[in-house]
């Protein structure tokens, strides 16, 4: 138990810490000329990498039957829905100062927003439903299903982030690959292995 919780403790340091380092870039002021875009980027680089870790939970536990991995899987979507908050609230707070009429507009006219949008609020009921009492009020396989949307999720994302780079589309595609092979795997799972049960 006790080696559980230290394992646990280190994987939350380790998720605050790319923020400390962003809170300390912005102080120092080595963001480059533009700290909004780089704050923007970074939260939702963030959020990629977290949507991309929890996806890789279930695979990694399959592969090296490490099955203790599972118990990291909440924190990690909690990480991912904490930097998807921050980067969400960046545009709204400073590229749009909180003028909601605004961000609407924005969603209808620009795509790459709207996709966005549609990632963070399908990553939302996860995190309300993240709790044991949650799991138990739905009901496991119900809840399960529901978890589900985190593929969703880190597509929708993924599109998004592609949509957003102009030139370079190294890291989209990079990204892209990594979910697109960790769904492949359940998938794999799912329709060729009768006695797996996946969550």
């Amino acid at each position: 138990m006790k080696d559980a919780r230290f394992a646990k403790f280190v994987v939350f340091v380790n998720s605050v810490i790319p923020l400390a380092l962003l809170l300390l870039d912005l102080y120092r002021k080595q963001v480059g000329p533009n700290p909004l875009e780089f704050a923007t980027r970074t939260t939702g680089m963030l959020t990629l990498v977290f949507l991309s870790l929890t996806v890789a939970i279930t695979p990694l536990r399959r592969i090296f039957g490490i099955n203790s991995l599972v118990k990291f899987r909440r924190m990690l979507g909690l990480f991912a829905f904490f930097y998807g908050s921050l980067h969400l609230l960046t545009y709204i707070w400073f590229d749009r100062l909180f003028n909601f009429v605004s961000v609407a507009g924005d969603v209808v006219q620009r795509p790459f927003i709207l996709v966005g949008m549609t990632a963070f609020l399908l990553m939302a009921p996860l995190a309300v439903t993240s709790t044991n009492k949650m799991v138990k009020r739905i009901g496991g396989k119900r809840w399960a299903k529901l978890h589900r949307l985190v593929y969703l999720a880190a597509i929708a994302g993924v599109v998004h982030f592609w949509m957003l780079v102009k030139s370079d589309v190294r890291l989209p595609l990079t990204f892209g690959f990594i979910v697109l092979f960790l769904l492949g795997y359940r998938l794999l799972l799912k329709y060729f292995s009768s006695d797996v049960t996946i969550r």
